[in-house]
Formats: C-alpha cells, structure tokens, sequence
C-alpha cells in the first residue's frame, strides 16, 4: 500500500468517494448471503425470497438463488428446477440441487424424469441416488448379479434408514434377485448399529408381520429371549439374533450364556457363527480377555463380515495369538485385506510364526505394498523394512502458468471467497467438488498442487493439507504438513519440554490449522480446547487473566493447549499414543484401556474400542513423525516414539489426579 502514501489527500479523498458504493455494495450482498444462510438452515421461505435480490451480481449469488430454491424444492415446478440447472450450468450449485432433486424424483417414483436426468449428474457420490438408478434398471430388466452385489454393498454401508437403498432392497427382493439372507444380513448389521429403524425397514421387506417383534427385542433383548413367545414356539429365529445382537453390545457373558443355554440349537451354523462374532467383537470393545474364546466357538471365518473378523484379528493381536491374527485376516474380502491396517498385522503375524523363506518373502511383499513415509502403517511397514522416515523430495516447482490457472479457476475462487466470508461448510464443498478429480475437468496432479498453494498462500490451511494430500506421484510435504505460528508454537513447546512436531501432529489433527474451528462439543480453536480444560489449565498454569473469549487468540490456544497436553503426557509416563488418546476422548478411557497385558503401542492402539480416538491416535502418530523429520531434518522413527502400553505401577500415583 506504498502508493496510498504519496498520494496527495485530495486524491485519496477522490478515490475513496469513488470506490465506497461499490465497497457498500459489496459489504451489502456478504451481508445478505449471510442472512441468507441463516434463513436457509431456518427453513425461512421468506425471508429468502427478500433477501435474494440483494446478492444479484454478488461473486456468491449462486449460493443464494440455490438457498432459495432448495428450501422450496417440494412445491417447486419442474420448469422451475431446470431452469436453474440451465442458469448455474457448470457450476456445484447446479449439480447440488440435481443431486436434492434426482432424490425427491426417486422419493416420488417419478422414474421417467429421474432416468432423464440421472445422465448429467456429475457428483455421482450419493448412494440414495445409485440406489434409485439401480432400481429403474431393475425396473427395466437391466440389472443383473453385478446389480444385486453393488445394491449390497451400498445398503450395508448405510448405518441409517434410507429410502432409496431400501426401496431398490424391496424392488430386488420381490424380483427375487436378492434372497431373504441379505435382507437379514442388513437387519443385523443395523442392529449391531442400535439403528432401530433401519432394521424395522428391514424386516418389512422380508417379515412384515415381524416388524412389532422388533419393537419388543430392541425394548429389551433379554426379555425378549426369554419371554413366553419363545415357550410357544412363536418367534422367528432371525428376530432371536437380532436380540443376542443388542444383548451383547450391553453384555456379552449374558449373551453368550443364551446363546449357549437355549438358541444355539435354534439357530443355523452361519447365523450361530455370526452371534459369536458379534459376543466376541462386544467383549473386544470392553477389551475383556473372553473376547478371545467367544471368538473360537466361530466355525468358520467365512461366514463373518470384515468388521466382525477385523475385531477378532485385534483381540488376536492383544493376546499375542498370531496365528488366529492372520487366518482372520486371510478371511476377510479382498478389500478388506488390502487396508493397510490388515496388509501390516498380517505381514507381521507372517513374521512372529517364524515361518521358512516362502513366509519371509511373503511378509517382505506385504510391506513393501504399503510403505511409505506418510500414514501410520505406512510408516511402520517402513521401518520394517530396514529404513527411516525422511521428508520426500518436493515436486518440480509450480509455474507461473500453473499458479495462475489455479487463481483464474471460478469454482475455486467462490470455495475460497465462501470460506473467507464465514460461508465455511458452502465453501469447503464448492472447493473439493472443483478439485475432485472424477468430475469432467477435474485437476491433475500439478492442478492439485496448484490449488493446494493457492489454498496455502491465502491460509486457509485445511483445504491446502486436503488438497495436496490427494497427489499421489507429486507430494509435497511443505503443503501437507504447514507449520503456522511457527515461532509460537516452536517456543512454547520447548519451553515446557514438549516435542513441537508432537504439537504440529495434534493440531494438524484437531483443527487443520483453522483458528476458528468449533467442534459440535464446544471444542474451540486450534488446539480445540474445551472452555472447561481451558479455565482447569488456565488455573493450573497461574494465568490469572484468562477469560473464555481468550480461547480463539492463537497465542492463548496454543499456550494452554500445549500446557494440558504436557499435564496429559505426563499422567501418561511419557505415552504419548495414551496421552493423545486422552487429548481426544479424555484422560479417564485410556486410564481404563491401559489395563491388561503390557502390549506395543501399536496394538494397544488399535485394540482402542473408538473409531474416532483410535483414528486419531494413529493420525497423530504418524503427523508427528513426520513433522520431526521436517523440523530436525533428520531420518526419523514412529517406533521409537511409540514404545509400549500397560498397567500403571500400583506404587505409582497418578501425576495430575483432577486432569479433566
């Protein structure tokens, strides 16, 4: 803003006059898509009808014209509909509401205009949607076995009740090209969920006259089996697993002691094998030692799903059983043998057989499959390997040209101007539907990077990470792993001897860098501190002038977040795979978790019964590695920063008794 300066006031004053209606106008049209958004998640008709001609010519308009019309989409017209898709051609707006609109049209079975449609749907990432073209192919006569086993794996995947999917389900089944056995397939798999609904959707299809029965068993599961209809002779025996189901996510011994007394001669040899799974996965949650033997009364592996032997595998891991580790494993789908969490452990039970040169050789392929320097097993399966984890070597260097196709992208320019105006949900959508490499004139490799050091220069650091980490061939750890408020952080985890790439790892995790994340909890911030641990902290640590609004200063954040975090570390003996799963889910689970066997970090970690802590866990693991080796420089290893997890001694106090 040199210039400014030597302006003379007069001409400042000129160009001040002349520039303020359009900056009113500006200010005007953010204020209106703001008001608008409010108005939209209110379902406020209209006040966003009023408020729709404010943001005409806005750079956002398309969020609002689509705000408009979505929220009235019921009552809307067709003409109406298409002539928005004609106005916003091209653009995530357009496809959004094809996408609202193709599922209201499969709501109402309107097959013929939503087959007419379905052809310019680009997303094409909504399973109610695929579930509703299957559906007009079956319909049509166009859907064979590939059909059905596609129907299945969307439907399975579903943890709620949806029409589409269910619908297809009920289309299939009539046509009989989906057996009964699938429909209560799904049914269990929604009651393992404690997805009542979904099961009732279920069972409709197949046992209509059943569907009270589910009320009842999900009421209470224990009198359910027990109760006088089983005395008559009057309940199915599919309905009596779906009860063992929810029994034992409540308690696995008295469930198993049903199984054992009275349904086991009532129940087929797979559906038998499935409620042992299912005892035995309930006991792994609770990380009791009977998970293991519930799991040896499962005949055959086979009749599991990859969820159900993925458990049994980490109770295997947990008592050291390696052989049932990698029969579980060998029994798994083809895809689920290829997550890197399977290919590691398997590779490693291979190992701890000490099996002859054809075992080592096989173990020796599996890690290479995997290794990397990025992700947790990944990583690991590299130190197995003999190696470190260093920084790669960074891409050939952006053009001018590169960078500025970035910054002429529309798409990309509204995602940033959205984030930037506090439209963050809008924003973060547009950006990754433009960036998304299966829509026609999706980016490359090098468009990535472009976008991603758009992204990083403008610091909306998450949607830089996000960006870059989807190259596979060009990586580039400078946008992957950011490292703002440098100095900051650098010196304040020094000063109370903390690691600062333990801190990066964890707030790369936590808030992707966003200073103003909120979490549905109340979470604030980068190191998204909740305002009860951060008053506790502030406290602990004589910050006597701290006041809740304090929480989002990046300085305070970072001061009392890394402050709890050593508090946390130090609870832990140094752990700091337990004093980041205490970051996550509270220091009184892994308190908890840690009781048993001493094991290696990594299976205690994956033994953590959370997805999200045991996701996190890794996540933050592995993000510290990595960071280490960008701030020192040198080759670094996951193991070594793993170490291994047990019992506190019983001579050993807890450091800090009240950490929240």
């Amino acid at each position: 803003m040199h210039w400014l300066k030597i302006l003379t006031p007069l001409l400042a004053a000129t160009l001040w006059t002349t520039a303020s209606p359009l900056v009113a106008a500006q200010n005007r049209g953010d204020d209106a898509l703001l008001a608008m958004q409010q108005a939209y998640r209110k379902g406020d008709r209209s006040q966003l009808a009023q408020l729709l001609p404010a943001v005409r010519g806005h750079a956002l308009e398309p969020w609002g014209a689509y705000w408009e019309l979505r929220v009235r989409l019921d009552d809307a017209q067709p003409e109406e509909v298409q002539a928005f898709l004609s106005r916003w051609a091209g653009s995530y707006q357009e496809d959004r509401l094809r996408n609202d609109w193709l599922l209201l049209l499969g709501q109402r079975r309107d097959w013929m205009r939503f087959a007419q449609l379905l052809p310019t749907y680009r997303m094409q990432d909504d399973r109610g949607v695929r579930c509703y073209a299957l559906t007009v192919d079956q319909i049509e006569g166009k859907a064979g076995p590939a059909a059905a086993q596609e129907l299945r794996d969307l439907w399975y995947a579903q943890r709620d009740a949806d029409d589409g999917c269910t619908n297809a389900a009920a289309s299939f089944y009539a046509a009989q090209q989906l057996p009964a056995s699938d429909i209560w397939r799904k049914a269990r798999l929604a009651s393992e969920a404690n997805r009542q609904r979904a099961v009732r959707d279920a069972v409709q299809i197949v046992s209509p006259e059943s569907v009270p029965q589910v009320n009842e068993l999900f009421a209470s599961p224990i009198k359910y089996l027990t109760g006088q209809r089983m005395a008559r002779g009057q309940v199915r025996k599919e309905l009596g697993l779906l009860a063992l189901i929810r029994l034992a996510s409540n308690d696995p011994g008295q469930a198993a002691a049903q199984l054992e007394d009275r349904w086991s001669a009532l129940l087929t040899a797979e559906e038998r094998n499935w409620a042992w799974g299912v005892i035995g996965k309930q006991a792994a949650f609770k990380l009791q030692p009977e998970a293991v033997g519930y799991f040896a009364k499962v005949r055959q592996d086979k009749d599991l799903s990859d969820d159900l032997l993925g458990w049994k595998a980490r109770a295997a891991l947990r008592a050291g059983q390696w052989r049932q580790v990698g029969q579980s494993i060998d029994a798994m789908t083809p895809q689920g043998r290829a997550d890197s969490t399977w290919v590691y452990w398997k590779a490693k039970s291979l190992l701890a057989l000490h099996g002859g040169d054809a075992e080592r050789a096989q173990a020796q392929k599996l890690l290479q499959s995997i290794a990397s320097e990025g992700g947790f097993y990944e990583q690991l399966a590299l130190e197995e390997l003999g190696q470190r984890v260093t920084v790669p070597p960074a891409p050939a260097a952006l053009t001018a040209q590169e960078k500025a196709a970035a910054r002429g992208n529309p798409g990309l320019q509204r995602g940033l101007q959205a984030i930037q105006l506090g439209l963050r949900s809008e924003g973060v959508r547009e950006w990754n539907y433009t960036t998304n490499l299966h829509t026609p004139g999706g980016m490359d490799e090098r468009s990535l990077l472009a976008a991603a050091d758009w992204a990083c220069q403008r610091e909306v650091w998450d949607r830089c990470i996000n960006t870059s980490e989807r190259t596979r061939n060009e990586v580039s750890w400078s946008q992957r792993y950011p490292m703002p408020y440098h100095d900051t952080v650098i010196a304040r985890a020094r000063t109370i001897g903390l690691d600062p790439a333990y801190v990066y790892g964890l707030i790369r995790q936590e808030s992707r860098f966003i200073m103003d994340a909120r979490s549905g909890v109340g979470a604030s911030g980068l190191m998204q501190v909740m305002p009860a641990t951060a008053r506790w902290t502030a406290r602990k640590i004589g910050m006597t002038e701290f006041t809740p609004g304090m929480i989002n200063d990046h300085e305070v954040n970072i001061t009392i977040g890394t402050a709890y975090l050593k508090l946390a570390l130090d609870d832990f003996d140094g752990s700091m795979a337990m004093a980041a799963a205490g970051y996550n889910a509270g220091p009184g689970r892994p308190r908890v978790w840690r009781n048993g066997p001493v094991l290696d970090a990594a299976i205690w970690a994956e033994n953590v019964p959370f997805t999200e802590t045991r996701d996190y866990v890794k996540k933050v693991l592995a993000n510290t590695t990595a960071y280490a080796a960008l701030i020192t420089g040198q080759p670094q290893s996951l193991k070594a920063r793993l170490g291994t997890v047990g019992p506190r001694p019983s001579n050993e106090p807890e450091p800090v008794k009240d950490l929240p």
